[in-house]
């Protein structure tokens, strides 16, 4: 991405090792993408997409109009013929939604090794995710499929945020009506690696497969956990824990779906006075830093805050079920490429910030150094003898 320009960057780089354009082909040809397409390919769909994203555009005829306006510049953005709303419709409707999140699992496996070696001032070198799941609201009389309550529908965007640079590494959309705790039958699970949730996902038999696969877990206890101390490790005085006990479960499923000890930690947080009791079955870890790692579970809020606010993922440009996966899937992939931008160019600005220069910037051949440099040449208008003075001084 060395010295790209904003348009340039906007249509992606297919020939990088970002996005090559054989892995990108080769996902088209899985689900036949192309297959019977004469105007607008896979490709170019996931530009005009992208441009929606980035520009902000309200609906489809929005897109229409708003490249229709630049017409004399799409072909230099791999546009090769004018995009119409019911083309782009189209598309959305019946090309499968799994070649965009093949797509965005190409930018995120990119995207998670430049940021590997970010430091969270937690002094591990294991993986740090963080799982949460937001809902996006949508009407029940356009949205019938995803249903939720008895006069609404919604989505659910179950996220495993790696939290070197808040990149979402596991993605999953279901129906309003999923619980959050179902997420786990199917979620990765890496050996060494900490999985940060609150007590949503406090689910024993889900917990217990996660750590026989060594994985650790960090999440908060429910009021009414029935348990019994078999061990109390020395207080940390001063520093907000109140105890850090070994327990083992009384009641009869709960020990049949955790048989083994885990680690209770009641913390007072100094900053708020709230008393907190975490559950995890890592055992070496300090008890402080067990806190610390719950308390960047809160990332993957920020994540979800900045995507909804930023991005086009509570109006969609369709109803069906794959024309709106297919939208936030795209939407997850702008985010990512704006993340590979930053990191690759060694940008100190903040995404939202990017995302502002590319907005205004996608039909130019402006520098992204350029653009993100202060102007320090002051331009002084000459003076004009000959210039009229309005109010006579």
């Amino acid at each position: 991405f060395k010295q790209k320009t904003a348009y340039e960057i906007y249509q992606c780089d297919w020939s990088s090792d970002v996005c090559s354009s054989d892995l990108f082909g080769r996902i088209v040809d899985r689900y036949s993408g192309n297959a019977g397409v004469r105007r607008l390919t896979c490709a170019e769909q996931f530009r005009v997409m992208a441009f929606a994203q980035l520009t902000w555009r309200e609906s489809l005829r929005d897109i229409e109009a708003t490249l229709a306006a630049n017409s004399n510049k799409l072909y230099a953005m791999g546009l090769r013929h004018s995009v119409h709303r019911s083309t782009l419709a189209d598309a959305n409707e019946v090309r499968d939604w799994r070649i965009w999140s093949d797509l965005a699992a190409l930018l995120i496996r990119r995207a998670r090794k430049l940021y590997s070696d970010t430091d969270l001032g937690l002094d591990l070198t294991n993986t740090v995710y963080a799982l949460d799941a937001t809902t996006i609201d949508l009407c029940l009389s356009l949205f019938d499929w995803a249903p939720f309550r008895a006069a609404k529908a919604a989505v659910k965007m179950h996220t495993l945020l790696d939290l070197r640079g808040a990149i979402p590494a596991f993605i999953h959309i279901s129906d309003g009506k999923m619980h959050e705790v179902n997420v786990l039958d199917f979620l990765p699970t890496e050996a060494g690696a900490f999985y940060v949730m609150d007590r949503g996902y406090l689910d024993f038999g889900r917990l217990y497969k996660m750590h026989q696969c060594g994985a650790f877990f960090v999440t908060r206890a429910k009021r009414n956990l029935n348990a019994r101390r078999i061990y109390s490790a020395a207080k940390v005085r001063g520093a907000g824990v109140i105890c850090d006990q070994t327990i083992a479960m009384n009641g009869f499923y709960a020990s049949q779906d955790y048989p083994e000890h885990l680690r209770r930690i009641r913390f007072k947080d100094p900053e708020t006075g709230k008393t907190l009791i975490f559950l995890t079955n890592n055992t070496v870890l300090p008890a402080l830093t067990i806190a610390a790692l719950y308390k960047q579970r809160w990332q993957v809020e920020l994540f979800f805050k900045w995507i909804k606010q930023h991005l086009r993922i509570k109006k969609f440009l369709g109803t069906s079920e794959n024309a709106v996966k297919t939208q936030i899937w795209c939407a997850v992939s702008t985010y990512v490429l704006i993340a590979i931008v930053k990191k690759e160019l060694q940008l100190n600005a903040s995404l939202y910030t990017l995302l502002q220069i590319l907005s205004v910037s996608v039909f130019e051949k402006t520098q992204l150094l350029c653009a993100l440099r202060p102007d320090d040449q002051h331009i002084e208008t000459p003076s004009d003898a000959n210039q009229l003075n309005l109010f006579g001084i």
